[in-house]
């Protein structure tokens, strides 16, 4: 949670804030619930130490019902999407009255599929809001930090998350991780029929190879490609006037 006051944020006078947006789903019995926001409140945190932004505190719980009703592992709670955009409309709006006009959501859970929706309907209205780390991102970071396994075959508890929560919350992670692989390269019914008919210890990926080095390459990695995404509120950016002419 962010510890600033009041009087530290007036100093900083930050024109873009950053919302974290987790989770609180099943990652197996090696990771937390709250693993999702957990990682999206990291690297939240090292980016605005980064640049110089507002750090909000983080929306903990959002749109995980592919995990719900998986067998023996209690605890996933979800709210619906449309309750999820009406939050972090709320939030936009109310830091626009507060004079900062500029909003980059950290998501670290895939299922938030509606967050691109709202960035989208948001910038066509004049609003600026970036969603991060996108698709690219995370494969860069993965590339970076020598992550073995892709992004689709290392989906939920696998490799990655382990990795970063090895890196910054070691006394998190359950030493069942290194026996926790489960491939399920096929799952073309995700939607329909959710992850309990992909895995039945609520994990999809390699965790065994996970290690506290690549977890921390991938962080600097993405805090390194944060730049470009702020750099499209700049009104001088290549973006922008790509997007302007």
């Amino acid at each position: 949670m962010p510890r600033v006051t009041a009087t530290d944020a007036a100093r900083q006078d930050a024109r873009i804030a950053v919302l974290p947006i987790g989770s609180f789903e099943q990652h197996g019995d090696h990771l937390p619930l709250a693993t999702d926001t957990m990682v999206a409140t990291l690297i939240a945190e090292r980016v605005c130490e980064r640049y110089g932004l507002l750090n909000l505190p983080p929306v903990t719980i959002s749109c995980s019902h592919e995990h719900e009703d998986m067998p023996g592992l209690a605890g996933t709670v979800s709210v619906s999407p449309t309750t999820l955009l009406a939050i972090v409309n709320d939030v936009r709006q109310s830091l626009q009255r507060a004079g900062i006009h500029h909003l980059v959501l950290v998501n670290a859970h895939g299922g938030n599929y509606a967050l691109s929706n709202l960035a989208q309907e948001a910038n066509v209205e004049g609003a600026a809001v970036a969603l991060f780390p996108g698709n690219e991102d995370w494969k860069a970071a993965r590339t970076t930090a020598g992550i073995v396994t892709g992004g689709r075959a290392d989906m939920h508890a696998g490799e990655l998350e382990t990795s970063i929560l090895m890196h910054a919350f070691p006394d998190a992670v359950g030493e069942t991780y290194v026996k926790n692989d489960h491939d399920a390269p096929s799952r073309n019914h995700l939607t329909i029929l959710g992850m309990k008919a992909y895995t039945t210890s609520g994990v999809i990926g390699m965790p065994s190879l996970a290690t506290a080095a690549k977890g921390e390459a991938v962080i600097d990695a993405l805090v390194d490609l944060f730049a470009d995404c702020i750099s499209l509120f700049d009104d001088n950016s290549p973006a922008r006037k790509a997007s302007d002419d």
